[in-house]
């Protein structure tokens, strides 16, 4: 269920549709969620058709998911509906959304099975990512619970996190963050390496030539990061990542990864070892980093177990095995995109060409 504070839903479908997705008339609009997110998938719908486009919404049902593992037979597991990809690659703009029912649904299913459908799916994955998309999350109890927060108040949360309590409104909110943003983009799309040190952590990578990413809430909603794929065989150095991450709903705590020439050749988890290994075995690339992130949302200012959330954490950096975004020149291809979260307050420093960019969790002007 949702709550009744917490984020405005007909504001929110505004904000996705006219700012993040920028739909356009005659556009087909592809929405994915669950029936708890029901508030907002109708005001989505409104708006999408009234900026003249066609809105198609695919709403999942409690245990869905789960029940989908529990009976497919071993060829659903190794394939992926025809439909699903015809579907994607017509689609100009995708939408997901949060919202589920159990965060732990799928946390004993077999992670062989979750890695094969992954893996099966990867044409799926890759049509979507052609397409202009966004992600963000509608508040439940089942993500309140995890974030240890009453509902309201987690909802509460939520709202900040997307700036809409902001008294300008929230896209003028974005534009500010947009703009500092930029100012950082400026400053490391001249970089060619990048030492990240924290407690547990001393790891170096390679960007030179490289493009930095400003993520202004237009791909995830809310944002605030700036990201960029790393040369493939540069990541060098030790890494302990001190945010729990909990994909698909398995709990993974305490990860630390050894990095020789880009390659993980290291790998431990406190908690979550077995689906550690198995996303590491995913295919090659699952082994090498695509994506290295810097969380700016000084708003975000706590972790709640929400990849989409903690990323974003002012003070954080992120480094995500497998996949990379094409913009940005990473060439690492996988199935698997994970992003594991370093927190950097205090204690952490960031520099770039030996040249400190952020000590403590702050950043040096």
């Amino acid at each position: 269920m949702s709550s009744a504070s917490g984020p405005d839903p007909a504001a929110f479908a505004d904000l996705l549709v006219g700012y993040c997705l920028e739909v356009r008339p005659h556009q087909q609009v592809l929405v994915r969620s669950t029936s708890l997110a029901a508030p907002l998938l109708l005001e989505l719908q409104r708006a999408v058709l009234a900026a003249d486009a066609w809105p198609h919404l695919r709403v999942e049902l409690p245990g869905q998911t789960r029940g989908f593992y529990e009976h497919a037979k071993d060829w659903q597991l190794e394939e992926f509906p025809p439909l699903a990809l015809h579907e994607a690659k017509k689609c100009e703009a995708v939408l997901a959304i949060q919202a589920p029912d159990d965060v732990r649904a799928l946390a004993t299913v077999d992670p062989d099975r979750l890695t094969r459908v992954r893996r099966a799916r990867r044409p799926i994955q890759e049509a979507t990512m052609k397409q202009r998309w966004c992600s963000t999350l509608w508040p439940t109890q089942a993500l309140a619970d995890q974030a240890e927060l009453a509902l309201g108040t987690y909802a509460d949360f939520v709202t900040d996190a997307l700036f809409l309590d902001r008294p300008a409104g929230p896209i003028a909110a974005w534009r500010e963050l947009a703009a500092f943003q930029a100012q950082l983009v400026a400053r490391l799309q001249k970089a060619s390496s990048v030492h990240i040190e924290a407690p547990g952590t001393d790891v170096t990578l390679g960007v030179k030539g490289r493009t930095w990413v400003n993520s202004d809430g237009k791909r995830n909603m809310p944002s605030g990061e700036v990201f960029t794929g790393p040369h493939e065989t540069s990541a060098s150095g030790h890494v302990r990542f001190t945010i729990p991450s909990s994909p698909a709903g398995v709990d993974v705590r305490g990860v630390e990864l050894e990095l020789r020439d880009g390659e993980v050749v290291s790998a431990t988890a406190e908690v979550g070892q077995e689906y550690l290994e198995r996303a590491l075995a995913t295919d090659p690339g699952a082994r090498r980093l695509g994506e290295l992130g810097i969380g700016t949302n000084y708003g975000i200012d706590r972790p709640t177990g929400t990849i989409l959330f903690d990323e974003k954490i002012g003070g954080t950096v992120h480094l995500a095995l497998g996949r990379s975004y094409p913009e940005t020149g990473g060439q690492n291809e996988s199935a698997l995109h994970w992003d594991l979260i370093c927190d950097l307050r205090p204690g952490g420093r960031i520099t770039v060409d030996g040249e400190v960019l952020q000590d403590d969790g702050r950043f040096v002007r």
